[in-house]
C-alpha cells in the first residue's frame, strides 16, 4: 500500500463558517503579494502549503470520514475569495476537490477511507488529465499495463494545473480494458517527472506545465474508476465547473475593486464631462453601476446552482444532475463574460496607465482571458438552450 504524507500537518476545520473565515485570512495573505508573484512569476509555494496546512482541502471530505462536507455554494463562495486575492493560487486546488469528487462516487470503502485520511492530514492533490498527443481534448493515451513485476503506468500530459506543488497526481490513465482510471499517483514516484514549461500570458503561476510517466509502478489501491462517472448520471461534471465559475467571478470582484480604487484616487476627468473628478462623471458612474449590478447577478447564480449540484449530489437522478449541468453552464457562462467585461473597463476607464509597474492591473485581463478559455462558453449557451427548448440533455462530461 502506498502511503502519502503532507509537508506540514493540517488543521482541522470543524464548520463552514470556519472554513469562510480561514479563507478570508488567507486571501488578506495571499493578495499583498499577488501582483508581484504574477510579475516575476513567483511560484506560490508558500502560500499553497499554507492553504493545506489550514485545513482546507479537507472541507469536502464526507461527514462518514471525518469532514464537514461544505455545500457546493459554500465552496464556490471559498474559490471566490481567494482567486480575488490572487487568481492562479485560487484556481489550483480545483483539480484537487474534482479528484475528492471522482473518490466519493466510484472510489471503494477502503480506497476512500485511506485517500479521505491523507488530504484530512494535508495531502494535497494535483493533476494530470490533459494530452496533446491525443485527436482530441478528451481522449487519452497515458496507459497503465499489468506487468510481471505489477502495474505499470507511462505517457505524457499536459495542462497539468498544480501537479508542480502537490503531495499525490491524479492520473488519467487507459486500462488494459480500455478504460479509463484515476490514479492517485505519488508526486516523487520513481518515473515521474513535473515540468515547469507552463508559458500561459495569464495565470502564470498555476505550474500548469508537464508530466512525464516513464513505467511508474502504480499500486492497485490507488487506481480509481473514472470512466463509469460519466456512463451514469454523477455529479462530476456539475461539480468540477462550478468552481471554474467561480475563479473568473473571483477575478472579476478583484479587477471591479482596483477599478473602483482607481477611479477615486487617480482617474482624470475626460476633458469635455464637465465634472472635476472622475469619480462624479456620469457616464463613468453608469458603466461602474452597470457592472455592479451584473457581478452580483453572478454571486447569484452560483447560489443557484451551488443548490443544485448539492440537490444532484444527494438524489442522483438523471434530471437532477442535468438540471445542476445547467444552472452551472449559467454561471459559467455569465462569469466568463463578467471577469472579461470587468477586466477590460479597469482599462477603459484607468486608460493605459493603468498597467504601470506599480499597479499589474493588466493581470486581472490576462488572467481572465487565460482561465476563460478553459471550457469554451460558445458550447454552453446552446446546451442551456436545447434543455431549455428540446428537453435534451446536456452530456455528461467534465466540461458541462
Amino acid at each position: 500500500m502506498t502511503q502519502v504524507s503532507p509537508k506540514q500537518p493540517a488543521l482541522r476545520i470543524s464548520s463552514a463558517a470556519q472554513a469562510l473565515d480561514v479563507a478570508q485570512d488567507l486571501a488578506t495573505r495571499f493578495r499583498s503579494g499577488s501582483a508581484q508573484r504574477d510579475h516575476a512569476r513567483e511560484l506560490p509555494f508558500a502560500e499553497l502549503q499554507l492553504y493545506f496546512q489550514s485545513g482546507l482541502g479537507g472541507i469536502t471530505v464526507p461527514r462518514a470520514h471525518g469532514g464537514i462536507a461544505i455545500s457546493s455554494a459554500e465552496l464556490a463562495e471559498i474559490f471566490v475569495i481567494l482567486s480575488a486575492a490572487d487568481g492562479s493560487v485560487g484556481q489550483v486546488p480545483q483539480n484537487h476537490f474534482y479528484a475528492l469528487e471522482v473518490l466519493r462516487i466510484n472510489g471503494s470503502e477502503a480506497q476512500q477511507q485511506r485517500l479521505y485520511a491523507e488530504v484530512l492530514a494535508g495531502v494535497h492533490l494535483g493533476n494530470a488529465l490533459a494530452e496533446f498527443s491525443s485527436p482530441a481534448a478528451h481522449q487519452r493515451s497515458t496507459a497503465i499495463t499489468q506487468q510481471l513485476e505489477g502495474l505499470r503506468l507511462t505517457g505524457d500530459k499536459f495542462y497539468a494545473t498544480g501537479a508542480l506543488f502537490a503531495d499525490r497526481i491524479p492520473t488519467l490513465a487507459l486500462a488494459d480494458d480500455g478504460k479509463e482510471q484515476l490514479v492517485f499517483v505519488p508526486r516523487h514516484q520513481a518515473g515521474v517527472t513535473v515540468i515547469d514549461d507552463w508559458s500561459g500570458f495569464g495565470q502564470r503561476t498555476t505550474g500548469s506545465g508537464s508530466v512525464q510517466f516513464r513505467d511508474v509502478a502504480i499500486a492497485a489501491e490507488d487506481v480509481v474508476p473514472f470512466q463509469t462517472a460519466f456512463e451514469r448520471p454523477t455529479t462530476v461534471g456539475p461539480f468540477a465547473q462550478i468552481m471554474h465559475a467561480a475563479v473568473d467571478q473571483g477575478i472579476a470582484r478583484e479587477a471591479f475593486n482596483d477599478l473602483l480604487n482607481f477611479v477615486r484616487e487617480r482617474a482624470r476627468p475626460w476633458p469635455d464631462s464637465g465634472v472635476t473628478k472622475a469619480s462624479e462623471d456620469p457616464l463613468t458612474l453608469d458603466r461602474i453601476g452597470r457592472l455592479a449590478a451584473r457581478l452580483s447577478a453572478g454571486d447569484a447564480l452560483l447560489a443557484v446552482a451551488g443548490e443544485a449540484v448539492d440537490i444532484a449530489q444527494r438524489e442522483t437522478s438523471a434530471e437532477n444532475v442535468a438540471r445542476a449541468s445547467i444552472e452551472v453552464a449559467k454561471a459559467r457562462a455569465w462569469t466568463t463574460e463578467v471577469s472579461l467585461e470587468a477586466s477590460n473597463l479597469l482599462f477603459e476607464l484607468g486608460g493605459s496607465r493603468a498597467s504601470l509597474r506599480e499597479h499589474h492591473f493588466d493581470r486581472h485581463w490576462r488572467n481572465a482571458r487565460t482561465h476563460t478559455l478553459h471550457d469554451p462558453v460558445r458550447w454552453k449557451y446552446p446546451a442551456i438552450g436545447n434543455f431549455l427548448l428540446n428537453d435534451v440533455l446536456p452530456p455528461r462530461r467534465g466540461t458541462i
